[in-house]
């Protein structure tokens, strides 16, 4: 909860420590009641403070991107879109999403479901850090790296390219 309001904790570290001590599916469900618990707290802190609190935290022409993302096409499915990706910064995006149109309960489905594939696969990894299977370790490692790299380098473009797609056919 604390890695997500404060978001300079690589969230995945903390999800791979919980598959690492309790497993995969006990490890999972630990980060995405922190994690969900961390992203409200944020949301709601972003909606009380507003603007000047978010202005502070994240330079004009990344909000702007953001803000302009969020109102393409339908901002549940965008926000989805962005939490599924990895490489795309998810905290600081609970207080952008604060900010925006979309309800509380809306972020909280949305921003979830698109959080659990990385947090089931940062889970299964760390679980298998204790059996030491080298081979699913480096497979996982290599498959993660990958994804990692392309949200970071490419992750924003795609979002676009995809969201202009689907809502501007």
């Amino acid at each position: 909860m604390f890695q997500v309001i404060v978001f300079f904790i690589p969230g995945e570290l903390i999800q791979v420590a919980g598959g690492y001590i309790y497993g995969p599916f006990i490890g999972s469900i630990l980060s995405v009641i922190g994690i969900t618990t961390g992203s409200i707290i944020a949301y709601v802190v972003s909606k009380i403070f507003g603007n000047p609190l978010v202005n502070k935290m994240l330079s004009k022409k990344k909000l702007k991107f953001f803000r302009k993302i969020l109102n393409l096409g339908s901002i549940n499915f965008v926000v989805f879109l962005l939490y599924l990706i990895p490489g795309i910064p998810k905290d600081i995006l609970a207080y952008i999403c604060g900010i925006s149109k979309i309800s509380l309960k809306d972020f909280i489905i949305y921003s979830t479901l698109g959080r659990l594939p990385g947090i089931f696969i940062s889970s299964y990894f760390g679980s298998k850090v204790y059996s030491e299977d080298k081979f699913i370790l480096i497979f996982i490692f290599i498959f993660m790296v990958l994804l990692f790299v392309i949200g970071v380098f490419r992750g924003e473009k795609i979002v676009l390219k995809f969201i202009k797609n689907k809502f501007h056919n």
